[in-house]
């Protein structure tokens, strides 16, 4: 008989114990979260903290393991869910540290024996365990820092608890534990309005990311065309996994103003699917011809849609796709697979694919990985991928039970649904994965692959893109294009382009070097301008050429070296025209402030500017009375020194 008892529930009643979190399942999980957190574990209500830690780590666990990622959607948010739920438990039991990822390590152990990517996929388990907590309690303390502010209140609103949520990252039971602590309350019914609203958003954001080009062009199709039927008992048939071109029939259609869409018997179009995008196209009919610009899926069925202004009349057809750019897209797609074969050997079996975009000119591929994959790791799997494409491997293509298939090996794309029939694209000792595109039949007609960015698409997750065939031929002969014309700027050849870049920074570390000399040579020697003295003090006054900051902070510096109660104005009357001040250690303790002397000064021509204590720099307002500001520096200096 099926009780219904479950594993766990039967463990405690062979074990003799009162509950399942006393059984040999948990117990170990729970005596190491008592050893890192470090407080006694109550076997009652006192220890639901420790019993919700040993749950949520195990359940982490085999998450992590299966391949779901931290994320704020689908599967991705409930683990999300799960680990920040875990954090607050440890949060109430004064852990303010990654705690969790002491515990998943213990699940592995416990567990791995029996379930072995526990121990095989630990390193990843651990270093994604870590850097979620890590990251929740960053927003945790801006999170608190938010309700210190709100202290004062006698409520916490539903849209600051909200707030709370979509910003930090705080579940509602935190901020109301948190509230109640206070003595405040918290409008749940306002929260839960407010979130209503936020996923009535995210859906409404997700189907217009689902439209594709043939749904932009035939929505409005959709609104006021009705469906006129030819054959109305012919079913339609995907031929176009092995040609490209059908002479068929049109089944129905539909149009509206200048915009129609076509449902063919024989269908070669494929339609956007699985990253892949729509094919395009002609069908040419009798006396007409209809550009594909898209495919939509319609009742079950797929559609052709483009713009035709003449009243459309259905005749027998040739149906073509556009052949070359279909070629593009089947080397981008085959490329897709080849490039998550050769991410999860060389970074790991953590690896899983989050997304793709499969079209003619690029594709883009996302995947689970905990940080930005560095330029030489990106170098080997490029040269991964390109060993595989020259190989000239056979890419072969067969439908099989769902179930067989993940027996063998296959990789599926977790938020696809599939069938009990699937197919399987092999690439035999390379990949294998669940996949209704369309490829290439050998490797080797991809010709080429080459990366083109490398960015973070989410928490945890990866973007890679990249160009095949005529497209990554294209950018080679981009970068060779550039490689020559800065080689022409040198002087030089494309191969002699590194060399004579070492030798231009030389010859410039050796004339920056002579500059330096010179500024300190000339801010040393006061020849730049008068010298005055104001009772004790030396005033120097004095203009320059110089535009560069740096090289005006560094003649500053020499000056302020080899002086004593000693004040440098310097007037600039290039294209920054402004006036810039040394002030001396010595009178620097005694309370003159350069900033104030630039301001002073820069006043005059009605500028402004600041610095520090021992230099300051001031723009001109207007620089035809940077004369004027000169002419009366030494009275401005002298007021703010008798101050």
């Amino acid at each position: 008989m099926d009780t219904g008892a479950g594993l766990e529930r039967l463990a405690a009643v062979m074990q003799r114990v009162p509950s399942n979190y006393d059984t040999d399942l948990f117990t170990p999980i729970i005596e190491r979260a008592v050893e890192v957190v470090g407080k006694k574990y109550d076997r009652g209500p006192g220890g639901a903290s420790y019993r919700v830690l040993a749950d949520h780590a195990r359940a982490v666990a085999f998450l992590l393991a299966d391949g779901v990622y931290p994320s704020n959607e689908g599967r991705g948010y409930v683990l999300r869910r799960i680990l920040r739920r875990a954090v607050r438990h440890a949060w109430l039991l004064g852990r303010r540290e990654p705690t969790l990822v002491h515990l998943v390590h213990t699940v592995g152990g416990l567990l791995g024996s029996v379930y072995p990517e526990l121990v095989q996929k630990r390193s990843h388990l651990e270093s994604v365990t870590r850097a979620e907590e890590e990251r929740f309690f960053d927003t945790i303390e801006g999170g608190l820092e938010r309700l210190e502010q709100l202290e004062g209140a006698k409520a916490i609103s539903g849209t600051e608890a909200f707030k709370l949520y979509d910003t930090f990252g705080f579940p509602i039971d935190l901020t109301q534990l948190i509230a109640g602590e206070r003595g405040q309350t918290v409008d749940v019914a306002g929260f839960e309005r407010a979130l209503g609203k936020q996923r009535t958003r995210s859906l409404e954001a997700l189907e217009r990311s689902k439209v594709g080009d043939a749904g932009k062009v035939a929505v409005h199709v959709k609104r006021r065309g009705d469906w006129r039927s030819v054959k109305p008992r012919a079913k339609q048939k995907w031929v176009g996994y092995d040609t490209t071109h059908a002479e068929t029939d049109v089944l129905r259609f539909r149009q509206a103003s200048d915009v129609v869409e076509v449902v063919l018997q024989e269908n070669p179009f494929y339609v956007e699917s699985g990253g892949q995008v729509s094919d395009t196209g002609q069908v040419k009919g009798k006396g007409w011809t209809l550009d594909v610009e898209g495919v939509e899926k319609v009742d079950g069925l797929s559609a052709v849609v483009g713009h035709f202004a003449d009243e459309f009349e259905p005749t027998p057809v040739l149906a073509q796709v556009d052949e070359p750019r279909r070629k593009n897209i089947e080397r981008n797609h085959t490329a897709t697979h080849l490039v998550h074969a050769a991410l999860r050997k060389i970074l790991g079996p953590h690896v899983r694919q989050q997304g793709s975009v499969v079209a003619p000119e690029r594709l883009r591929f996302d995947f689970s990985h905990h940080g930005p994959v560095d330029d030489p790791t990106l170098a080997r799997v490029e040269e991964e991928v390109n060993r595989h494409i020259w190989a000239n491997l056979p890419v072969a293509t067969r439908e099989m039970k769902y179930r067989e298939a993940i027996a063998a090996g296959a990789m599926a794309f977790f938020t696809e649904k599939y069938g009990d029939i699937v197919r399987v694209v092999d690439v035999p000792g390379v990949s294998l994965e669940l996949c209704g595109g369309t490829h290439v039949p050998t490797t080797g007609q991809i010709a080429l692959f080459r990366f083109t960015h490398e960015t973070g698409a989410a928490a945890g997750v990866r973007r890679i893109e990249a160009v095949t065939g005529p497209g990554a031929y294209a950018l080679i002969r981009k970068l060779e294009g550039e490689l020559e014309q800065a080689a022409g700027a040198l002087r030089t050849q494309p191969e002699h382009l590194g060399r004579r870049i070492e030798q231009l920074l030389e010859e410039n570390r050796k004339l920056e070097k002579r500059i330096e000399g010179l500024l300190k040579q000339g801010a040393g020697s006061g020849e730049q301008g008068a010298v005055e003295q104001i009772g004790d003090v030396e005033l120097h006054i004095a203009d320059s050429d110089l535009e560069d900051r740096d090289q005006i902070a560094l003649a500053m510096d020499a000056f302020r070296a080899s002086h004593t109660r000693a004040i440098s104005v310097l007037f600039t009357n290039g294209e920054r025209a402004g006036v810039h001040v040394a002030v001396t250690d010595d009178l620097v303790q005694q309370g003159v402030k350069a900033g104030d002397i630039a301001n002073a000064i820069a006043a005059v021509s009605g500028g402004k500017g600041g610095g520090r204590p021992h230099f300051a720099s001031a723009g001109a307002g207007d620089a035809t009375k940077l004369g004027l500001a000169r002419a009366q520096a030494r009275a401005i200096v002298e007021g703010l020194l008798r101050r």
